[in-house]
């Protein structure tokens, strides 16, 4: 499996750094080559993959820690670290102290990241960038299935499918490789269904595309599901046999005739009616979503209407079939799953459930009455800092939000007034630069770690290089700042260490680990959670549960630790084929009403602005905008507008244009083109300034910020001289 390669340290098999394909590669002498035995790319690698190696010797490489911008050594960093996180705790309470963690970050970092603020720092306050990614379809499927896995069945199952609605998601130009398995499926006389703003690269690909009115994905999903039901697609033995509420959700689309969802999306009847034509009349069809129906103030709302659409259609807990979320971060999946978020403990615990705090109170040996209960979420978090009631210290790793929050600008001023500000990075990022203390650490190819994929399958993602001198692991970096904390002892820096502690912590919970090791990882080229181990005197071997399924996720710790007897259990590729994860094993259908924009159009902001992502970059754009051939392909900022539009404002291609919203404004060069509505306007959020206008607005129940819609307005630039009315 490692195939080492001469001039690699380690055995050179590992995984990309960047989305949550998590597409297999070997890494030797700074040259990228795809895996062939990762089905997630098979082989196929888009340009970020292909030039991931080149940030492993860029110039901007961090060695040194910072104080205040100059260079110190790591134990005068560390000490004055911890100095002033016992002083702060001391004048302010445990709570003074925040940490905020991120989705690339390795399981065993997530983990051990969740562990530190709880038991080191003994803080509530702690959440990640995570809850910018897919937190409305997590909020969405464990209401409607009792568990969050973005893809609930194995990527190569989408090639199977005869029909694929696709809702606010852009893979072809987001994760490239993603695009393989759409392509299976149509090759073999499959249909793609793609609603997006914007005719983007996936839309272009796709035999139905519904160009929606930004904000609007819900009345859509909504006017689906009332065709559906009219037209008789509905799968009603199915939907009698597995599944809840359905004659609830039948009431409550019935005022959503296709007519009225047309006046309110712009969607014509005639495409809403062959859409879901397409689906009903296929063998097997999936509905899939991405962060353009998920990231906004009704995201969870949204996501629940394209499964109770799915489910009508009795599509998910069939093989071949389903709904899935199209997962965005790198490991967006795990990072979620192992307590770095405010309201969750190892293996997708609910942190005010006392059985699991309890559990995982006994894995870290304290007192269950010590860990602390549900903070702050990742925006409000974030938004409280420096405040008279908030955190006055943050600890942050793996994140950018100076560049990534909504309300960017709010956002770095709350920032600026912490009494304290570390980040751990490799890079000097817009964040670290404003940081008291920056502590540089190891990048993706430097360590080794364990990551889970858009599937649900755990990878390993092995050493391929060695780290320039001078950097540091993060489980290092947290066990250096737990020293001087007095709980070193808990805090191991070897992850696989940490890995099989977290398997301990996350047996018998929703994403259990316990039946999953490095060696069955790399035997099986990754392992689908849940996966049950035995478990006996708080030792965990590889094991089965009593009944074989893995679905209930209850661990058989009756089975001595040898194990003997006992296959290991296999991992759960498709968790929902005999019964979903609530009580009685049926599936939730919930109704739900469509809302406008949080902050919809008016005269002074008549335009909708939409945000995503292009090829070349990735998230805060921190790694690839150190990236030569990244850069060259997509050097600087644009705004995307139609040409009547440009028209009507004398905007020529390549003009200077400023876009502002209610929160400030932001420059760009204007690409002119029918791909956008009119009403539309379109930037990449990779730079600085793009998410100065985003709106903060949040979803009740996941705590997701609206960034996929906001009012605003356009204006090219005057040039010297040149007055601009």
């Amino acid at each position: 499996m490692s195939q080492a390669t001469a001039g690699t340290t380690v055995g050179s098999a590992t995984h990309c750094p960047y989305c949550a394909l998590q597409c297999g590669m070997y890494v030797a002498k700074g040259e990228i080559t795809p895996r062939e035995d990762i089905p997630a790319n098979a082989g196929g690698l888009c340009q970020k993959g292909w030039t991931a190696a080149e940030l492993l010797t860029s110039p901007e490489r961090l060695t040194t820690p910072l104080l205040h911008g100059s260079p110190v050594s790591w134990d005068e960093a560390l000490d004055y670290v911890a100095t002033r996180i016992e002083a702060i705790r001391a004048a302010h309470g445990p709570d003074a102290v925040a940490v905020f963690g991120g989705g690339g970050l390795t399981n065993e970092k997530a983990y051990q990241l969740g562990k530190f603020a709880r038991v080191a720092l003994r803080t509530s306050q702690i959440d990640y960038n995570g809850r910018f990614c897919m937190s409305s379809a997590a909020s969405a499927v464990n209401r409607a299935f009792g568990m969050d896995r973005g893809l609930p069945f194995p990527i190569t199952d989408i090639a199977r499918a005869g029909a694929v609605l696709f809702a606010g998601g852009n893979v072809a130009e987001t994760m490239p490789p993603f695009v393989r398995h759409l392509s299976a499926m149509r090759s073999a006389g499959g249909r793609l269904v793609v609603v997006d703003p914007r005719v983007t690269q996936t839309a272009k690909m796709a035999d139905l595309h519904l160009q929606v009115t930004p904000g609007t994905d819900l009345a859509l999903a909504l006017g689906l599901l009332h065709i559906a039901i009219a037209d008789g697609y509905a799968d009603l033995d199915y939907l009698a046999a597995r599944t809840t509420g359905f004659e609830e959700v039948r009431t409550s689309v019935a005022a959503w005739w296709p007519e009225r969802v047309e006046r309110v999306t712009g969607v014509p009847v005639a495409q809403m009616r062959e859409a879901v034509r397409i689906l009903g009349e296929a063998e097997r069809a999936m509905v899939l979503t991405g962060r353009g129906a998920e990231q906004h103030a009704k995201g969870t709302d949204t996501v629940t209407a394209f499964v109770n659409l799915a489910l009508t259609l009795g599509l998910p807990g069939r093989e071949g079939s389903g709904y899935g979320c199209v997962t965005g971060q790198g490991n967006g999946q795990g990072g979620r799953e192992h307590g770095q978020k405010a309201d969750q403990l190892p293996g997708y615990r609910k942190i005010d459930d006392p059985a699991a705090r309890e559990h995982v109170a006994a894995v870290w040996g304290i007192d269950p009455a010590d860990l602390p209960g549900p903070g702050r979420s990742a925006y409000e978090l974030l938004d409280a800092l420096g405040t008279p009631e908030g955190p006055k210290a943050l600890l942050l790793f793996g994140s950018n939000p100076v560049v990534s929050a909504p309300r960017a600008g709010h956002v770095a001023r709350r920032l600026d007034a912490l009494d304290l500000l570390v980040v751990s990075d490799f890079v000097l990022s817009e964040t670290a630069a404003m940081a008291d203390v920056v502590l540089p650490t190891t990048q993706w190819a430097e360590e080794a770690g364990t990551m889970t994929n858009l599937e649900g399958r755990v990878l390993l993602r092995r050493q391929a290089a060695a780290p320039p001198p001078g950097a540091r692991s993060d489980l290092e970096i947290l066990r250096g700042l737990a020293e001087r904390l007095g709980c070193g002892e808990k805090f191991p820096a070897d992850p696989r260490t940490v890995f099989d502690e977290l398997r301990r912590a996350s047996a018998g919970g929703v994403a259990d680990y316990s039946g999953i090791t490095y060696e069955r990882i790399a035997a099986e080229t990754g392992v689908f959670w849940p996966c049950p181990g035995t478990v006996k005197d708080g030792t965990v071997k590889d094991g089965t549960v009593k009944d074989g399924t893995g679905n209930d996720g209850a661990v058989d710790d009756s089975i001595g630790n040898d194990g003997a007897g006992d296959d290991p259990h296999p991992g759960t590729p498709r968790p929902f084929l005999d019964r979903f994860a609530t009580p009685d094993g049926r599936a939730r259908l919930v109704p739900v009403e469509h809302r406008p924009p949080a902050e919809d159009v008016d005269e002074e902001f008549p335009l909708y602005l939409t945000s995503g992502r292009v090829l070349a970059h990735y998230q805060s754009g921190a790694q690839t905008r150190r990236i030569r051939p990244l850069t060259q392909a997509s050097p600087e900022v644009f705004v995307e507008l139609h040409p009547d539009l440009a028209e009507r404002l004398g905007v020529a291609p390549g003009d200077r244009v400023r876009v502002r919203s209610r929160r400030g404004a932001a420059e760009g060069v204007a690409r002119v083109n029918t791909s956008i509505r009119p009403d539309t306007l379109f930037m990449p959020f990779h730079w600085e300034g793009v998410n100065l206008l985003t709106n903060p607005a949040l979803d009740p129940m996941s705590r997701m910020p609206e960034f996929k819609v906001c009012a605003a307005a356009i204006e090219r630039c005057a040039e010297d001289g040149e007055r601009v009315a």
